[in-house]
Parts: structure tokens; C-alpha cells; sequence
């Protein structure tokens, strides 16, 4: 081969911008070889050794190790093949990052103890499979397991959290506080309630129903009272409660009494618990969906007006004072 073609280290350091050390070290390993070497035994490369080198550089900056890089440059695997494979080994570590990042990032806002980010890191590292086991527990807990009312399958389904292939941050932060409420005695128990209430509701009809109609009931009895100011306990709010009340037992078909009352009560105090509102923020940022309405500024004022109407009713507990220990 002739000589005035070939290329010695320094020419290929000077067109590549690699240093001579790096290029050597490659031709070392083989992934770059001399084809011959002249009278005083410098390493002479053809004209497509700086084409190889740019592959390698670019590889490496891809960060493929050495011997993947060997096999590409020398046609024993394909780049396409190697890059598809690389990019699958990147997600995961993609994904392993933002899981660990989120979990750090919950305990610096949070101030967590060891304890509770130990907890959080096994909540965020569990599988799609170990996720919905857990979830489904929790649902089975509210609404009585997978032989319940065939009624509650959308209900169910829409209370399901479905954490993305790709989540961001604030999904996975929010994955792993939902976990950990569902896990909460309290909390299922409150669930369970809302639960029996909707199955006591069937019998007066579409559930989904009732509730819109009470929802609907709430706003349009109670906002003008709060736009006016009107306390809930004063006796100007009278006519408020009565329309509303009255409104309820046309919903449910019930008389206006103070039985229906204490129902009315206890399922507005169980549909404005604060955690069951969380509960709902934390699925609408792991599934992507709008942020729900909060209800709570116009639940509080009929909670505080009827506690007050209802004789009995302890205020403190929220439980008739016959029923205090």
C-alpha cells in the first residue's frame, strides 16, 4: 500500500479532534487498526480509520461501552439493532431516576422521617402488577370485593389509579401519597361509608342520580345564602334549610323529617372529608385528568346549619350525644 495514502496517529488526532492517547488506546483494543506500520514503526491508518473514529466518538458519547462499539464498527451487529437495544436500557434508567428523584423530592417538601421515605420508596419501586394489587385491595376494602354490586364497576373503575409507562415527577409523588392513604384504616372506613350509603341509595333509585341531584340541591339552595353572607346557624338561614331539605326528600323520595335530616347530615360530612378531596386530587395527577372540583366551601355551610337544627347532634364528634360513650 502506499505510504503518501495512509495516515499516522498524529494526522488522525488532527483531523478528528481526538487526542493520541485516546487513539491509540482504541487501536489497542482493536476497534481502530493500523494497516501497517513504517521504517521506524509508527502506526499507519488508511483513509477510513477517521470515519471509524467519528462512529466511536459518537457512540461513546451515546454511552455504548467499548465492546458493544467493536461490534458495530466491525458489521458483527447492526447499529439499528444496538441502538434499540440501548435506547430500551435508557428508559430504564430513565425511569429508575425519576422514581428515585421523586421520592427525594417528596421527603425535602415533606420533611419525612426514615421510616416514611423508606416507605415511599417501596410504594414508588412496585411493579404495575404489585400497584394494582395494592389499589385493588383498597377498593375491595370500600366496596366490599370483587362479588359486589355489578353497579359499582364504574364508580370502582373510575376511583383506579393508572400510573403511565413514562410518568413525570409529580405523578410518581403523587402515585405514592395515594398509596399511602389507601392504606389508611381511617380512611377506608370513611370510603366504606360513602360506599354503604350509595348502596342504600339504589333502592330509591339510579345512585348517580341522587347524587347529582343533591350536589345540585347544595348549590342551588345554599350559594345564595353564601353570596349574601348569611351564617349558617342563624335563624335568617331557616328558610335555606327547609328548601333544601325539602329538595333532598324529593330526591330521595322520603319524608321531610329529622331522620332525613341526620342522613342528609352524614353524607355531606362524609362527602366533604378532606382526605376523600385528596384522594381525588392524587388520581386526577396520576391518570392526567382535569383537577376535580372542591366542594368543600359550599358543603361547609349546610354541615354547619344542620348540626345546628338537629337536636342532640354533638358538634365536637359528630355523632348524636345519645350515641357518646
Amino acid at each position: 500500500m502506499n505510504g503518501d495514502t495512509l495516515s499516522t496517529i498524529g494526522d488522525l488526532a488532527r483531523r478528528t479532534g481526538l487526542t493520541v492517547k485516546t487513539i491509540r488506546f482504541y487501536s489497542d483494543r482493536g476497534i481502530v487498526v493500523p494497516v501497517e506500520r513504517s521504517p521506524a514503526g509508527y502506526r499507519l491508518y488508511d483513509i477510513t480509520a477517521a470515519a471509524r473514529l467519528d462512529l466511536v466518538r459518537t457512540l461513546r458519547d451515546l454511552g455504548l461501552d467499548l465492546p458493544t462499539i467493536r461490534k458495530v464498527v466491525d458489521q458483527e451487529v447492526s447499529l439499528p439493532e444496538v441502538a434499540a437495544a440501548h435506547a430500551e436500557a435508557l428508559a430504564v434508567q430513565i425511569s429508575t431516576l425519576r422514581l428515585r428523584r421523586a421520592v427525594l423530592t417528596a421527603v425535602a417538601e415533606r420533611g419525612s422521617t426514615p421510616e416514611e421515605t423508606d416507605l415511599m420508596h417501596k410504594l414508588a419501586k412496585l411493579s404495575e402488577d404489585e400497584r394494582r394489587r395494592l389499589i385493588s385491595d383498597f377498593l375491595d376494602a370500600v366496596f366490599g370485593g370483587p362479588g359486589t354490586d355489578p353497579r359499582f364497576a364504574g364508580i370502582r373503575n373510575s376511583m383506579t389509579p393508572e400510573l403511565p409507562d413514562n410518568p413525570e415527577t409529580e405523578q410518581v409523588q403523587a402515585w405514592v401519597e395515594l398509596a399511602e392513604l389507601s392504606q389508611d384504616p381511617d380512611f377506608r372506613a370513611g370510603m366504606r361509608r360513602i360506599a354503604e350509603d350509595r348502596s342504600a341509595e339504589h333502592a330509591q333509585g339510579d345512585v348517580a342520580v341522587v347524587r347529582r341531584d343533591l350536589i345540585a340541591a347544595v348549590r342551588d339552595q345554599v350559594g345564595p345564602a353564601l353570596a349574601a353572607g348569611l351564617a349558617p346557624t342563624s335563624p335568617q338561614a331557616d328558610p335555606t334549610v327547609a328548601a333544601l331539605t325539602a329538595q333532598y326528600a324529593r330526591c330521595v323520595g322520603r319524608p321531610d323529617d329529622m331522620e332525613l335530616r341526620r342522613q342528609l347530615l352524614a353524607r355531606l360530612e362524609n362527602a366533604n372529608e378532606p382526605r376523600r378531596q385528596r384522594y381525588a386530587e392524587l388520581l386526577a395527577v396520576v391518570n392526567g385528568w382535569p383537577a376535580p372540583e372542591n366542594l368543600a366551601p359550599v358543603l361547609d355551610w349546610p354541615i354547619q346549619a344542620l348540626r345546628a337544627r338537629i337536636p342532640g347532634w354533638c358538634a365536637d364528634q359528630n355523632v348524636p350525644a345519645s350515641g357518646r360513650a
